[in-house]
């Protein structure tokens, strides 16, 4: 009977071992009643917590707040005409990021496991866990390479004048256009007509032609040789990522009060100082004043909601493993608004840094806004820049602003890690818990050599597909395939109760209309114009080749994969008669016993009132 107290007192122990489950659930109508965990529990089950509430606030803001927000978000506003994408952002934010958000922060820090073995709330499901592990491990591929690039161009600040403000460089073709030169000043080579409207800026030269070597590479099916000074980069930003994550979220939680908070102090000093650029009011009014005409266009809402999914972490199962470390009564639902406001505004500050910069771009050029930009992270590599090499002492905050692009990008990049661990430790605690730092190890070295390519001459060619197929539709799925997991298998009934046990009241009626019905809706309706919308790949004025769309569309069903393989695998491999085998493998692990006993036909999940009930 130990064993079973302890159970009924603590469901996280229930997901290890279905010999000593608990039989009920919170008001599950006569079964055994589940009590709030003691601290005392929290530490038996031996996981560690955060060591302030603090630590898990900033942590699960510096995953929310990274690279997205200050490259992929303004870029993506650019891509759909600035103020145009604003519309289903936000609406994507009220009714997809923020539900998301939310629900998974509860299970995390109710049943205090991983993004894999939470899903034992309803067994037939469990590989929406894998699924979302294989999207965090796609990211890792590539999201990483990006902040090895941060730290080349850091180390390249450290020098009197910034490698990408003259045209007299090696690396330099004919087309460069020097920010010296007059604005209708033509030059001639041969039978070449170079002006400021056809040359390229220092900055753009720099990142293509001597960071990347681009020019070496024809395109996605040619990547060419190894840059060692990239790989060495990236090389240094795994060692980092091992040295925190090797000792667990006791230390990561330390090293996100710097990362966390840095970027803020950078982009207001950009913003002031890209106000004061000649067309900069050009470039916010692009930004702020939208082209309702543009929200005809299918691609538009898509990519608002995988910008919103990307960048706020839903569907990634990070948030899930973070929350895992909580406290039982944390106040979660503080730091989900808090995370989702402080997401909000950190995106829209980057975008108004940006277009503030691409309107001096564009006055500079005598070009339009919208010709002005690059595609995928080249903004941080070329605008950001350009833009602080109009700071006075450049070279000082070049890498200050280079810092903060490798905090953001660390910040992200150890919560994924860190919830792939997670994740997997959860599933083989005995083989791997008190083997933490091999086990980060191998795995580690293991990312590393896969991001190799990306250290190639055509590694943004690599990049740029990643960033097309890990994180897109794929993500949108796993977060569908959450939401309609928790509130109709495992229920908006017993989702409210264990709600009201950590936090003391119910959610009101805006969460659970929206968690049961508006947000599955909306995913549903953003996969339909995400199908409508499958045009191949491009970057710049380079086409990708159509085996690697099919590639990147089997990246996708890969995640699906995951999922249906368990289905088929928890029908085949459990007892009794089809109809016995569904209502186990939709009922939540720790009820099994009690529903064996009772008899197959008591389950609530037979009862209408479980299918239609807001909680």
């Amino acid at each position: 009977m130990a064993a079973f107290d302890e159970v009924k007192c603590n469901p996280a122990v229930a997901l290890h071992d279905l010999d000593k489950t608990r039989q009920g659930g919170p008001n599950d109508g006569g079964d055994v009643d589940v009590h709030p965990p003691t601290d005392e529990l929290e530490h038996r089950d031996g996981r560690d917590t955060w060591g302030q509430k603090m630590d898990f606030l900033l942590s699960i803001i510096g995953f929310a707040v990274d690279l997205a927000n200050v490259w992929r978000f303004p870029y993506l506003c650019y891509k759909n005409g600035g103020g145009a994408f604003l519309v289903p952002y936000f609406l994507m934010f009220f009714f997809g990021g923020m539900p998301l958000l939310l629900m998974e922060l509860t299970i995390g820090q109710y049943f205090r496991q991983g993004p894999i073995t939470v899903w034992k709330i309803c067994p037939l499901l469990v590989g929406i866990g894998y699924g979302s592990m294989l999207v965090s491990f796609y990211v890792s591929w590539y999201y990483n390479a990006v902040i090895g690039w941060g730290l080349y161009y850091m180390f390249a600040s450290i020098a009197k004048q910034l490698p990408w403000t003259q045209c007299d460089n090696p690396w330099n073709t004919i087309y460069c256009w020097d920010p010296g030169y007059a604005d209708n000043e033509t030059l001639y080579y041969n039978d070449i007509v170079i002006n400021a409207t056809n040359g390229r800026s220092p900055a753009d030269e720099y990142y293509e032609r001597a960071a990347l070597h681009l020019h070496e590479s024809s395109g996605f099916d040619d990547i060419g040789a190894v840059q060692w000074p990239i790989a060495s980069c990236i090389l240094v930003v795994f060692i980092v990522l091992f040295l925190v994550l090797m000792k667990g979220i006791k230390v990561s939680g330390k090293v996100i009060w710097v990362t966390a908070i840095l970027p803020y102090v950078v982009l207001v000093i950009l913003l002031i100082r890209g106000l004061l650029l000649p067309g900069s009011i050009e470039g916010i009014k692009y930004y702020v004043i939208p082209n309702f005409s543009l929200l005809l266009n299918k691609q538009v809402w898509v990519d608002a909601a995988q910008q919103i999914f990307y960048s706020m972490g839903g569907g990634f199962g990070v948030l899930i493993a973070l929350s895992s470390y909580n406290k039982f009564n944390n106040n979660y639902y503080r730091d989900a608004i808090i995370t989702s406001s402080v997401n909000a505004f950190t995106s829209l500050l980057s975008g108004f840094v940006i277009f503030a910069t691409l309107g001096y771009m564009a006055y500079s050029k005598n070009q339009r806004i919208e010709d002005v930009a690059t595609a995928g992270p080249g903004l941080i590599f070329v605008v950001y820049p350009e833009a602080i090499s109009q700071l006075p002492g450049a070279p000082i905050w070049s890498f200050v602003f280079f810092v903060m692009v490798i905090s953001l990008g660390l910040d992200s990049s150890l919560g994924a890690f860190e919830c792939m661990f997670t994740g997997v430790i959860d599933r083989f605690p005995k083989l791997l818990k008190k083997r933490r730092e091999i086990f980060v190890g191998f795995a580690m070295t293991i990312v590393f050599l896969i991001n190799l390519p990306n250290a190639t001459a055509g590694g943004s060619y690599v990049i740029n597909w990643f960033e097309r197929y890990a994180a897109g539709t794929a993500l949108i799925m796993v977060a569908l395939l959450e939401i309609l997991t928790v509130f109709w298998f495992y229920g908006s009934e017993s989702f409210c109760d264990i709600f009201e046990e950590m936090l003391g009241y119910r959610p009101n009626i805006w969460w659970r209309v929206c968690w049961k019905f508006i947000s599955p809706l909306f995913i549903i309706f953003i996969l339909i114009m995400s199908a409508m919308t499958n045009e191949g790949l491009t970057l710049d004025d380079y086409v990708y080749p159509d085996w690697s769309n099919h590639l990147g569309l089997f990246s996708i069903l890969t995640v699906l994969i995951c999922v249906v393989g368990v289905v088929f695998y928890q029908l085949l491999t459990t007892a009794g008669s089809l109809k016995e085998r569904l209502i186990l493998a939709i009922t939540p692990e720790w009820e099994h016993k009690q529903l064996i006993k009772q008899g197959y036909m008591t389950s609530k999940r037979l009862t209408a009132r479980h299918w239609y009930t807001l909680g």
